[in-house]
């Protein structure tokens, strides 16, 4: 189904679920991809809370996060009526000696997700962020002569297709890609350049409201050029006050997450009730994963979840 998600194992599949369902991510309580100061709760609390605070979906998080038996993995999510949506694999794109490492390490995560039942499950690609210099540091504010050149653009994109190609042979499952602050590909310009290097029948995208912001986007804007390739969506809010403080004491990524960039939905800037009508317009029938970036230690995760989902019940969803 384009644009959308099949329901995992068949033991809850519900034809009375709404066309629109909504899911929260990991990183929402800590568990991010990168390496970083302080710990992050565990699995059961994560999918604990998500399921109280009426969500009925996650993405999968960090290898190593969620258990790695399929059986495992497939009973903590059942146990909790929740679906696995996806899973972020981050690849450094722009080095073609790390492609086929990349390729591996998708088609093992894709493993454990086909094996443990969600088969429709997306691999959500995305680059190595946060590990070259410069972008880390200008997050937010990437200038043109930041970014890659023809070569290294064509290296990017070829990556990104053989890996999506090699999930796609191995498992019939579909990879969509992530453009994110702290890599390649942050600005429009940027997004741009990746969607029409690579194949729309093998790539999609996962269109990120709050990372596209702070990249300088309109999320508005990009979801209509490219709904027709958008097999997955993140809702994530974008606060611009932090992003002129960041811009004027010159933060690098993630001392802008730190300070809240990535705020509670409703309270940023990103236009969720237009998104919302254009989705119902275009008879959406996906996904909605809700994602506010919180770094070990910072706030209150189930706060910020249950608020973020009574706004989304706000906008009639």
């Amino acid at each position: 189904m384009k644009g959308g998600q099949k329901n995992g194992p068949e033991n809850f599949s519900d034809m009375s679920l709404p066309k629109i369902q909504i899911a929260n991510a990991p990183c929402s309580w800590g568990a991010l991809e990168f390496d970083l100061e302080g710990k992050s709760v565990g699995f059961e609390l994560v999918l604990n809370e998500m399921q109280e605070t009426g969500y009925a979906g996650t993405e999968l998080g960090d290898w190593g996060f969620m258990p790695t038996n399929p059986v495992e993995l497939s009973k903590e999510l059942a146990d909790r009526k929740l679906e696995l949506l996806g899973a972020f694999v981050p690849v450094a794109l722009a080095k073609e000696n790390a492609h086929e490492e990349g390729a591996q390490k998708a088609l093992e995560v894709a493993n454990l997700m086909y094996s443990s039942g969600y088969k429709d499950a997306f691999i959500v690609l995305a680059d190595d962020n946060g590990t070259v210099p410069e972008r880390t540091k200008n997050a937010g504010r990437i200038k043109i002569e930041m970014g890659l050149d023809d070569e290294s653009w064509r290296t990017f994109a070829s990556g990104a297709e053989k890996v999506a190609l090699a999930v796609k042979k191995q498992y019939g499952m579909r990879t969509v890609f992530h453009h994110h602050c702290a890599g390649f590909v942050e600005t429009a310009l940027e997004l741009d350049k990746l969607m029409a290097l690579t194949n729309p029948e093998l790539l999609g995208l996962c269109l990120d409201m709050g990372h596209f912001a702070f990249g300088g986007g309109d999320p508005v804007a990009a979801l209509k050029k490219y709904y027709d390739r958008i097999w997955h969506i993140h809702f994530k809010d974008y606060d611009p006050k932090v992003g002129e403080e960041s811009r004027k004491n010159q933060w690098d990524y993630f001392e802008s997450v730190s300070s809240g960039v990535f705020c509670e939905l409703g309270k940023g800037n990103v236009d969720f009730h237009q998104i919302t009508e254009e989705l119902h317009q275009r008879n959406y029938k996906g996904w909605i994963v809700v994602e506010q970036d919180v770094l070990p230690g910072m706030g209150a995760p189930k706060v910020c979840a249950q608020h973020n989902r009574d706004y989304i019940k706000s906008l009639g969803l």
